[in-house]
């Protein structure tokens, strides 16, 4: 079923390349939501993979906003996220 998710640390199109990339395997085509706060994703999942969406988008810095973190939690997505950021900026294709 698709579903939107509110996802932290996401800033701009090269966040959004890196959560495309690193989820397609697992769920398919992610869409990303750039124009609103929090950040969207929508995608097509069951709720027996959410615990698998979440872990996943914790692994490359960018959380559900639903996620408790402690600060120590909080402050490595953060730190993820900015590499996660570049990796994605640099994937990008250019026009």
């Amino acid at each position: 079923m698709k579903q939107t998710f509110e996802v932290d640390n996401v800033k701009c199109g090269g966040c959004a390349s890196t959560l495309q990339k690193s989820l397609i395997d697992d769920f398919g085509k992610v869409e990303v939501n750039l124009d609103v706060m929090p950040r969207q994703i929508t995608l097509e999942i069951n709720d027996d993979q959410l615990d698998k969406l979440s872990q996943k988008l914790k692994s490359v810095g960018y959380p559900l906003s639903s996620d408790n973190l402690s600060g120590l939690e909080n402050v490595s997505t953060k730190a993820k996220s900015f590499v996660s950021c570049a990796i994605g900026k640099m994937g990008q294709k250019k026009d």
